[in-house]
């Protein structure tokens, strides 16, 4: 989704489809299903069957970027590892990203015919995050508790305390009702559930033009759309670290994730560009300047107009009403120029976002900035039906310096000065065969737009808009912590009407 600094986007008209569909499914929302996979047995337990490791096909929601490659070998490493000392039989383990050539196989629907066709005499699909840990042996407990040949659809719960942007406000009345995934804690479908969602794909494909929070609309494709089995909450799957008291009658487990490869990089080694305009040089940047700009070493603000006192820069490029492609290309071309210092990193953000540079400098210590690494938020836009992935720019964007320098040699350039900067790099990464490397600590709205339970094993380092909240009092709640996890929230009632992404 596209946002920038100035003035506020109005939802896009490719949206309107999606947030019909979401008012639908929330106004039917409140229904109880009461599927086979759901009914108990006299002693109100589900029926238990017995289950081998090789039933179970792990699927690892891996990312081709080759830092995210080998913590995916590592786990699977690690499962394969333990099942060798329960069975002589191994299980499948698979990496989601070499599943398929199609750029949307990490969204997980395009992806369950060939799951059904391939493993559908299996009993389990269990996913999982790069950084969950399971304990194999207790896995196998907690499954055999419900019955492989029922429809079952098994995770860790969230759920949102209010109506949210970045799921459409769906159950505007009630959002609690609404169970989803944390795929952190890892996630099963059975394969009763698998075979069926299948059958039904091939009669019809429920692909939404924008993927925006994939575990929200994974549970609406599987328990509203597919009228299949609700989330059924697993209290084994945490997102607990491994050695937490909580963490002792655990099946999976959680690293509090931010990752952090030995060597911090050097301040002197990031360049940041704010996108702002007039409109906002009063409003914004004097909340960047009280909040993270102290940390950058190396920081310009670009404008439509040139205002020494911040400083600004003005590019030749006047502002839009709607994207800002020709600004951010502009920008990317002044970053590989004499006009810079010669850095390996840019991060370009709006002025109404608010970032941790301590916490990115971590982060990219387990980036290679040789290599063309494009990070941050990943959305996706036409996944269903070819599409590609693309970093959604509130949360900001990150670029290697050699990112930038195979982007402007490839000649993929914006179709109008104000198109959505985001989705046109989006299409030019993906045409030159450059994945979008995806981190869920980016965040494209505010703390309160995010279940509680989602941000407790998160370290963020980033979150967008300055709507309806003191943006000093979240950056010093979320943010001013170089890398400690975060124990206090922020969750206030919205006052004002709602606002786009």
């Amino acid at each position: 989704m596209v946002t920038d600094s100035c003035p506020p986007l109005a939802v896009r008209a490719q949206l309107i489809p999606l947030l019909l569909l979401s008012f639908n499914i929330a106004s039917g929302a409140a229904k109880e299903h009461h599927t086979p996979s759901q009914i108990l047995s006299n002693d109100n337990e589900p029926q238990k069957t017995s289950i081998e490791i090789d039933e179970i096909v792990f699927v690892i929601q891996s990312q081709k970027q080759s830092f995210h490659a080998t913590q995916a070998t590592n786990l699977k490493q690690d499962i394969l590892l333990q099942a060798e000392a329960l069975s002589q039989y191994p299980p499948t383990v698979l990496f989601i990203h070499e599943l398929s050539k199609h750029e949307g196989a990490w969204t997980i629907v395009p992806i369950i015919p060939h799951l059904s066709t391939t493993y559908g005499k299996k009993s389990w699909i269990f996913f999982c995050e790069e950084q969950t840990r399971i304990h194999v042996p207790k896995l196998l407990e907690v499954i055999h508790r419900y019955d492989k040949t029922k429809e079952w659809f098994l995770g860790k719960a969230l759920y949102d305390e209010q109506s949210t942007i970045i799921h459409h406000y769906a159950f505007a009345e009630d959002p609690v009702v609404f169970k989803y995934p944390d795929f952190a804690a890892g996630w099963a479908l059975s394969i009763p559930l698998i075979n069926r969602l299948a059958k039904q794909l091939k009669i019809e494909k429920p692909f939404a033009d924008f993927t925006i929070d994939l575990k929200h609309e994974i549970a609406l494709f599987i328990s509203e759309k597919s009228n299949g089995p609700q989330l059924t909450s697993v209290k084994e799957f945490c997102t607990e670290g491994k050695t937490s008291p909580e963490a002792t009658n655990c099946a999976t487990t959680f690293h509090t994730y931010l990752p952090f490869c030995g060597k911090a990089v050097e301040k002197r080694n990031l360049f940041f560009a704010v996108k702002t305009c007039k409109k906002f040089h009063q409003e914004r940047i004097p909340i960047v300047k009280k909040t993270w700009e102290k940390q950058a070493a190396l920081i310009e603000y670009y404008s439509d107009y040139a205002d020494s006192s911040i400083p600004t820069q003005y590019l030749g490029i006047p502002n839009t009403e709607r994207g800002h492609c020709g600004k951010t290309f502009a920008i990317l071309e002044r970053f590989v120029s004499p006009a810079v210092p010669e850095v390996p990193w840019i991060m370009i953000v709006d002025d109404d976002t608010l970032i941790s540079i301590p916490r990115l400098q971590r982060l990219l210590s387990c980036y290679n900035p040789n290599e063309p690494v494009f990070l941050g938020e990943r959305y996706g836009y036409g996944l269903g039906t070819g599409g590609y992935s693309y970093i959604t720019g509130g949360g900001g964007i990150v670029f290697s310096r050699e990112a930038v320098k195979q982007l402007l040699a490839s000649g993929c350039s914006c179709y109008s000065q104000d198109a959505p900067d985001d989705m046109v790099l989006g299409m030019c990464f993906n045409s030159l065969g450059i994945p979008v490397t995806h981190s869920p600590l980016f965040h494209q709205a505010r703390p309160m737009d995010y279940s509680k339970d989602y941000l407790a094993h998160q370290v963020p380092i980033s979150f967008h808009k300055h709507w309806n909240i003191d943006p000093v009092e979240v950056y010093l709640t979320w943010l001013a912590k170089e890398d400690d996890p975060v124990s206090d929230q922020i969750i206030k009632k919205p006052k004002k009407e709602r606002e786009d992404l």
